[in-house]
């Protein structure tokens, strides 16, 4: 169980306790300044006792928490419950704290990667991408697909998603293509990738050394991991410095 649980218990107990005498408004800015001071949750491990394709319900400490996942999640989450071996599941959160509006609400959002929750972190910055819709993007491809899909600048899959239109599509290429590649997960998602998916296995190391060099020359890191990652493909031995001098070629 993570360290966090015994203060959430303990505050919702306080929320418990001062539901009747304060206005919901006046709750949710107390809560607002109570989480934001001594309490964020990262993640929450636990016996998984309910699941569906939108949301999973974790026990632990003796709460049910309900959390909002994407159909990735779902999936992961469905080969654990079908092994049934009693072990604990874990899944990493984002907190949504709405107020100011008729309908104040907080949102927890379960992933079952940290590499999930940070593609979907990023995809809330772009402006008029919301949670839900996220969640629709993240459910509608895999984390290391939505990773090639953007640094291809493939706009006609983002707009494949329900709520995402021309504008919003080409946002999120332009403002999240650069930011994938500093995420720290391109060992795993392989971000770089070509157009036609292919997950071909490249020397990590050798990418990720020349990417960074590339980046220090003043190269973007979205044209340069995707040039780097081509040229291991074709060339898989080849020496880091000579892969440099090949993709300096290659970026325009």
């Amino acid at each position: 169980m993570s360290v966090f649980f015994p203060w959430v218990i303990l505050f919702n107990t306080i929320i418990i306790l001062l539901y009747n005498k304060l206005p919901s408004r006046a709750l949710l800015y107390l809560y607002t300044r109570i989480r934001n001071g001594f309490i964020m949750i990262e993640y929450i491990k636990g016996k998984l006792t309910e699941l569906t394709p939108a949301m999973a319900v974790i026990e632990a400490g003796g709460v049910g928490y309900g959390l909002c996942i994407t159909l990735n999640t779902y999936t992961s989450l469905q080969a654990v419950k079908n092994k049934d071996n009693g072990e604990d599941t874990k899944l990493y959160v984002h907190e949504q704290l709405v107020t100011g509006g008729r309908d104040d609400s907080f949102t927890l959002y379960g992933f079952s990667s940290k590499q999930e929750r940070e593609l979907y972190r990023l995809l809330i910055t772009v402006n008029g991408v919301g949670g839900n819709t996220a969640r629709m993007i993240l459910s509608a491809t895999t984390p290391g697909d939505l990773c090639n899909t953007i640094a291809s600048g493939n706009e006609k899959m983002l707009k494949t998603v329900k709520g995402i239109g021309p504008k919003a599509a080409q946002r999120i290429i332009l403002e999240l293509r650069d930011k994938i590649v500093s995420l720290g997960i391109t060992d795993e998602l392989h971000a770089s990738a070509g157009t036609d998916g292919a997950a071909t296995t490249v020397n990590a190391g050798i990418r990720d050394e020349a990417v960074a060099a590339l980046a220090a020359l003043g190269f973007s890191p979205a044209p340069s991991a995707k040039a780097v990652t081509e040229i291991l493909r074709e060339t898989p031995d080849a020496p880091v410095e000579q892969v440099i001098k090949i993709a300096l070629k290659m970026i325009k």
